[in-house]
């Protein structure tokens, strides 16, 4: 059975996969970027959890990590498409089903990154921040 944590990754993965970009999780940047862009699902860092006693509950703020990146001539507009998208994919279910309390994605710091005889590639790395409770930190 798996984890509260893994169960809410898996579900934040899927909501991506709505996406028209190629939406990877936990994988190496590929040599190549898809024409619609690709997003790339970091576990990221749970966090110190805040605990309640009765009945015993961790309180987490999970913060997962999605890179975006886009490339080619148009990229400012395709990144700003990407990344629109993700938002609109979040807020259309801020608790993934059920599976957490809140779902939140911070700004992004988009950069630019030149590539030796090809297109240069926008990219950044956009927080995000999964509130949720379980009564067991390895559950």
């Amino acid at each position: 059975m798996p984890t509260t944590r893994e169960t809410i990754l898996s579900a934040l993965q899927a909501r991506l996969t709505t996406l028209p970009a190629t939406a990877l999780r936990g994988e190496v940047l590929p040599e190549r970027i898809p024409t619609d862009g690709l997003l790339i699902l970091r576990d990221g860092e749970p966090g110190e959890p805040e605990v309640t006693l009765s009945p015993l509950a961790y309180h987490y703020q999970h913060r997962a990590e999605i890179e975006a990146i886009v490339q080619g001539a148009d990229r400012d507009a395709a990144f700003d498409a990407l990344c629109a998208g993700i938002g609109t994919a979040l807020a259309a279910d801020r608790t993934l089903g059920d599976l957490c309390d809140w779902v939140e994605a911070e700004a992004p710091r988009p950069v630019d990154l030149a590539v030796e005889g090809a297109a240069t590639l926008k990219a950044a790395v956009i927080s995000i921040v999964l509130h949720y409770t379980t009564a067991d930190p390895l559950a």
